[in-house]
């Protein structure tokens, strides 16, 4: 029999309003795209791995298939190279340079091509005098790098920060943030800058991540592993208070790669990492191998549902409301509005490992979810629709071990008119906006 969980009495937490951040335009809603790190790592070796390996034809293969198989359709966009494209010397000029010999045509000639397909380019360097793998990194040519990648076209730009000092991370994350916007051209710029200075024992100055940084890092590297992924979900947990307030529209907390489809993770985990990571507002950067993915992960990855809680245009970052007896319950405040109040999206995640599914009883009200119309709440996984319930009405869910029940509970609107015609409220399409801040 299901272990029966009732949560009584959940109370809403009132949060500080969000940070302003770095304007200039870019990611106003969390990054979408492919990431060749966790999944291809650092192999080079192409005589032995030519499929494999770090390389011009591998990532124009997964820019193929990003395209193809339906991502860019639901909204992955970027297609990002990591570690490891480097030749281990920068050229006679000093710019750095590819590998060519895994790289023929150089990083422009696939720059182009992925723009060709109608994506974005992001490329990775580090702070510091090598890379983490060892690869020449920016010191001493900061302004000449951003130059380099705004001439190849680069759309986004990952700094590590192995081989550096952190207490320097104050000065050089910015300098080259500067000389990234001196070229004229926009590109999104992701940081590791406070990761590091946590790991030294620095408090990071927020204020001047979010000024200069459009997402970054705060904690452990993820792994392919349930493990990994259940530490990252304790950490934006546990520190809730202190991280929320950083996120928002151009400037976002960076819980690290959707490792969904390679070897770590069960189905339903899976879903758990696409949930949580949606109502927390974060980048879901896939890094899985598209040739071989499994049709029931890709399906979690192309989840339009979950996809536009993580959009949501308020940019909210969720929050965890309830943990108990293995039982959390995660909640964020997304559109539309009516009023003073929100829709939700709202996550159950049973972190039992008693090999059982567990129900969980839990009015709206109890929730947070206090609008007098009532909601009409979908369960987004299943996509199966629960009609539109009031605040007092007791909602039962049952969840897998590991895994999670993800609703959308949008606010119950009238039809309205339109000066031109009359239509329903569509959530997907975003049709209200708003700068408020919740009740939450």
């Amino acid at each position: 029999m299901a272990a029966a969980i009732v949560v009584l009495g959940l109370v809403a937490l009132v949060g500080p309003p969000a940070a302003l951040g770095l304007d200039n335009g870019l990611v106003r809603t969390p990054p979408m795209g492919w990431l060749a790190w966790e999944r291809f790592r650092c192999n080079t070796d192409c005589k032995n791995d030519p499929e494999n390996c770090i390389s011009e034809r591998l990532f124009r293969t997964m820019a193929d298939l990003v395209v193809s198989e339906g991502y860019a359709a639901v909204g992955y966009e970027y297609i990002n190279v990591d570690d490891c494209w480097l030749d281990k010397e920068r050229g006679a000029n000093g710019q750095l340079q590819p590998d060519y010999s895994r790289f023929p045509n150089g990083m422009r000639a696939l720059s182009d091509y992925v723009h060709r397909l109608g994506l974005k380019f992001g490329i990775y360097e580090d702070y510091g005098n090598y890379t983490c793998a060892g690869y020449p990194g920016i010191l001493g040519s900061l302004e000449l790098d951003a130059q380099t990648f705004a001439s190849w076209n680069v759309d986004y730009v990952k700094l590590d920060g192995c081989y550096s000092h952190p207490k320097d991370m104050d000065r050089g994350y910015p300098e080259f943030g500067y000389f990234l916007n001196k070229t004229g051209r926009q590109m999104v710029y992701s940081c590791s800058w406070p990761v590091y200075q946590i790991y030294a024992g620095i408090a990071p100055n927020f204020s001047s991540i979010i000024e200069h940084c459009n997402l970054w890092r705060n904690f452990d590297d993820i792994q392919d592993s349930w493990a990994s992924v259940e530490s990252v979900i304790d950490y934006y947990g546990d520190n809730q208070d202190a991280i929320i307030p950083n996120a928002g529209p151009g400037h976002w907390n960076d819980p690290d790669m959707l490792i969904i489809g390679n070897f770590g993770l069960s189905y339903e985990q899976s879903k758990t990492q696409m949930a949580i990571w949606a109502i927390i507002a974060a980048p879901l950067l896939m890094s899985v191998d598209l040739r071989t993915i499994r049709p029931e992960f890709k399906a979690i990855l192309q989840n339009k549902g979950v996809i536009a809680v993580d959009q949501d245009p308020l940019g909210i970052q969720g929050r965890r409301i309830y943990k108990k007896s293995g039982i959390e319950i995660w909640s964020r405040p997304i559109t539309p509005l009516q009023q003073n109040y929100f829709s939700y999206a709202v996550a159950f995640l049973n972190r039992r490992t008693d090999g059982t599914p567990s129900d969980v009883a839990v009015t709206l009200q109890e929730l947070g979810l206090a609008y007098p119309g009532g909601y009409a709440v979908e369960d987004l996984f299943e996509e199966v629709s629960y009609g539109v319930l009031s605040p007092e009405t007791k909602i039962k869910v049952k969840v897998n071990p590991s895994g999670v029940v993800i609703l959308r509970a949008n606010i119950h609107l009238p039809r309205f008119q339109s000066q031109n015609q009359k239509t329903v409220y569509d959530p997907y399409q975003h049709v209200f906006r708003t700068t408020a801040r919740p009740n939450f």
